[in-house]
């Protein structure tokens, strides 16, 4: 239960994942703000605020995936509207950043996204920004606002020491070598070994698996990744370890963004079951057998009520 910053404390949603917005409110003890975010005729984006914020700490929950832009101009508008109305301070939390994957060039002429997007969130007026697992901690850096970057791992890895009983035959497998810090951290608080999968990209959401460092013959392996898009990497690497010797294939993410033909992607593959987390809201559609959702409702409210009484948000994750 959250008491009051100064008499007022206000959640507000787009639409982006209202279904985590209200069980975040839950976990806080309060409820979300009543809002319309609608469409005109032509497109336009329309939001309408029906509970006052004027000084208040005022959180905005929506993550920028798919619709990307729409979701996007929804948070930028809020921010606007909640400023506008004199709130207190504006925190806008981004379950998922979305454009993070564009956040260097590496090819002349390239555009810097995840800086861009970052500057306009800013721009529209945002005090703080709270998000989890950025595809590139540098991320943080792009903006001139405090971030508090959130970690999933602790969520999947808590859901893994459930499930398993014995870890002896546990091997956690980093999908490529880019992911190979975050497999480390999560293999460590399983006290698992990893093996890593040496990959290479002949062209965008296109991968291929050149080797395999690491034991994993007769292992049950654990694919561990920030975020799925087309499953194309993680499928592929879960076909790739079942042909080398792998007993049974698991695999966990924060972001769910399963775009295109993911689902079907996943579900003809060697994975036995994709843990995930609802940081991006899955469609009946998408709530396929292998797929296991569970929530970040909990850390999210944690680190809401501790930026609100002015407490660190670390030590969530040193306990």
């Amino acid at each position: 239960m959250i008491n009051s910053y100064n008499g007022n404390i206000k959640i507000l949603s787009c639409n982006g994942n209202k279904m985590l917005a209200e069980k975040i409110a839950k976990e806080l003890g309060l409820h979300l703000c009543e809002s319309e975010v609608t469409k005109f005729s032509d497109g336009e984006i329309s939001i309408k605020i029906n509970d006052p914020v004027r000084e208040a700490d005022v959180y905005i929950i929506q993550p920028t995936s798919s619709p990307v832009n729409d979701n996007l101009m929804e948070l930028l508008i809020m921010i606007d509207a909640v400023k506008r109305a004199s709130a207190g301070r504006i925190n806008a939390v981004i379950p998922y950043y979305g454009y993070a994957r564009q956040d260097r060039k590496t090819r002349a002429r390239d555009p810097i996204s995840a800086k861009l997007v970052a500057d306009i969130i800013t721009k529209a007026g945002a005090d703080r920004v709270l998000s989890m697992d950025l595809h590139c901690a540098q991320i943080q850096g792009f903006f001139d606002i405090p971030v508090d970057h959130l970690v999933g791992m602790h969520i999947l890895s808590d859901y893994y020491q459930r499930k398993f009983v014995n870890f002896d035959n546990v091997v956690a497998v980093s999908p490529d070598l880019g992911s190979v810090t975050r497999v480390r951290q999560f293999a460590e608080k399983l006290e698992i070994p990893i093996a890593i999968i040496d990959k290479r990209r002949p062209k965008a959401n296109v991968s291929e698996v050149m080797n395999i460092i690491g034991n994993i013959d007769g292992k049950n392996v654990i694919l561990v990744d920030d975020m799925i898009d087309t499953a194309g990497t993680i499928t592929n690497a879960a076909n790739a370890l079942k042909e080398r010797g792998a007993v049974e294939v698991y695999a966990c993410c924060t972001h769910p963004v399963l775009s295109g033909n993911a689902i079907e992607v996943i579900e003809n593959s060697q994975i036995k079951e994709l843990l995930v987390l609802d940081t991006v809201e899955l469609p009946e559609e998408k709530r396929i057998s292998k797929i296991n959702q569970v929530s970040a409702a909990k850390l999210f409210a944690d680190a809401i009520y501790r930026i609100h009484e002015g407490l660190p948000v670390s030590i969530i994750f040193d306990n």
